[in-house]
């Protein structure tokens, strides 16, 4: 199993909620690490501007191309369409609200640690990252917490 942090917008995040996380899309910059996604991987939610971990689901296909509209919207890249998607399961996801905070855990995992809370821009840039077993498993049991 390999964990992933999804870097999006909490827009996006809550569009993915209605749709009960039954695939995350990734943009056309992704395709060759969505392309290696596995099911049985793990992918991180990390919500851009609120700058909070909101879940986590588990992947449970390959990856395909798909270019229909499912309301996820770039402010960086106007057009973006998400080809890249992967059909995925909710795992641990806390009702809004009960996210966590990333600024008051960068000493916790060891993508941050470094950073600390003023610099946690720099960690997540770019849309999709991979990340320790040992940074998963943290973020795992904190969001499990806030269930």
């Amino acid at each position: 199993m390999q964990a992933w942090i999804q870097v999006g917008s909490p827009d996006n995040f809550e569009k993915l909620r209605e749709r009960n996380f039954d695939v995350s899309a990734f943009k056309a910059s992704r395709r060759k690490q969505s392309g290696e996604m596995k099911p049985g991987d793990r992918i991180v939610y990390y919500l851009t501007k609120e700058v909070l971990f909101g879940g986590i689901v588990e992947v449970t296909g390959e990856m395909f191309e798909d270019t229909s509209d499912i309301g996820l919207r770039s402010a960086g890249k106007p057009g973006e369409d998400y080809p890249f998607r992967i059909d995925t399961k909710p795992l641990v996801i806390p009702e809004r609200g009960n996210y966590i905070d990333v600024r008051d855990i960068t000493d916790l995992l060891d993508k941050t640690r470094k950073l600390g809370p003023k610099k946690l821009g720099i960690a997540f840039r770019g849309n999709l990252h991979r990340i320790s077993d040992a940074d998963y498993e943290a973020i795992e049991q904190l969001l499990q917490e806030r269930l």
